[in-house]
């Protein structure tokens, strides 16, 4: 059975790289993917996790002051 994932979407590469590197800090796991086609046009980079994982992701990109564009269920 496949496992829900969701991903986060960023306005650059680099705060796609920071918060992969906060997350994992937090023993999240993730990783970083291009942007799906349904999402967004733009060729970019997002962060992939579990859904499971959405509500501590969001709480440490909150604590961190990034702005997102948003977290999807993929």
């Amino acid at each position: 059975m496949k496992v829900p994932m969701s991903v986060l979407l960023v306005y650059s590469t680099s705060h796609a790289l920071r918060i992969e590197k906060m997350l994992k800090e937090r023993e999240i796991p993730c990783r970083l993917v291009p942007v799906p086609r349904h999402l967004s046009s733009d060729c970019g980079t997002c962060v992939r996790f579990a859904a499971s994982d959405s509500e501590a992701a969001k709480e440490a990109v909150d604590q961190s002051g990034i702005e997102i564009q948003g977290i999807f269920e993929v």
